[in-house]
């Protein structure tokens, strides 16, 4: 039994080429909508970031905080044993039966002096430790305070926009998916690396006066020709961006007028 043909008919290059050009002015114009938002997007992701930043800091500086405040407690009861001992020692050189327990009881207050004036030290630190977090905490806070002010503006900003585009861009995104879909896969693939790789985001351009419409660098004639003929899809020898000529691209041009004869 013979096999029978596919009913799918197969796109010329001319078809090919006219849907990459109008996938690519439809890009075009959703690349204006995102310029349009400018530095946005990006700018509230970094300001998001940075709340991010300083939430984390002033909660380290709770816990911080909190650790000193537990480790002051510790060294205010260490002195208040050690005051208890210094009594106690005190107290018991009153009832001493010979120099050699007086001294080892002296020697034992002593002891607990430095280990008081030690405390004693440590203590203050910790207090201008604590003094230091908490006039960073509050700087913190106003800082994340004004970021977070510069976030509901920059957002509300942004929102506005992404409002009064939403529907355009919409559109454009779905008119832009009928086109792909009739774009074959490797081709569609080429167009978006390049149009990545562009600067402009263009990946399909026209001959603009002889010349590649995205470098504008010169085109032979006979490569002119050849784009004109639409028989095969031709890349820019120099940006590598795909090339039709500007009658498919529905451009009018005018042609040049002619020289005037020189009168006899």
């Amino acid at each position: 039994m013979a096999e029978k043909k596919s009913d799918v008919k197969e796109i010329s290059v001319e078809q090919k080429l006219k849907a990459l050009y109008d996938l690519q002015c439809i890009m075009s114009q959703i690349d204006k909508i995102k310029i349009l938002r400018g530095e946005l997007p990006r700018e509230v992701q970094d300001l998001e970031d940075e709340i991010i930043g300083l939430q984390t800091r002033i909660q380290n500086f709770n816990k911080d905080c909190e650790t000193l405040t537990l480790e002051i407690g510790k060294l205010q009861e260490s002195i208040r044993v050690s005051q208890e001992n210094t009594a106690r020692y005190k107290e018991q050189m009153d009832n001493v039966r010979n120099n050699l327990e007086y001294e080892h009881l002296s020697r034992e207050v002593s002891y607990e002096d430095l280990n008081i004036k030690s405390y004693e030290k440590k203590i203050r630190e910790f207090e201008g430790s604590i003094k230091y977090k908490l006039d960073e905490q509050d700087k913190a806070n106003v800082l994340l305070a004004e970021k977070a002010k510069d976030l509901d503006d920059k957002k509300s900003e942004l929102d506005s926009i992404i409002v009064s585009t939403k529907k355009e861009e919409e559109e454009l995104r779905e008119q832009a998916k009928s086109l792909e879909a009739f774009i074959e896969p490797r081709l569609l693939a080429a167009f978006k690396r390049i149009r990545k790789n562009a600067m402009n985001g263009l990946g399909v351009v026209y001959i603009q006066r002889d010349a590649c419409g995205g470098c504008f660098n010169k085109i032979p004639a006979q490569r002119q020709l050849d784009i004109r003929l639409r028989k095969k899809i031709i890349v820019c020898e120099h940006c590598g961006r795909i090339i039709i000529d500007p009658e498919l691209a529905g451009v009018v041009v005018e042609e040049a007028p002619a020289a005037p004869t020189k009168r006899r």
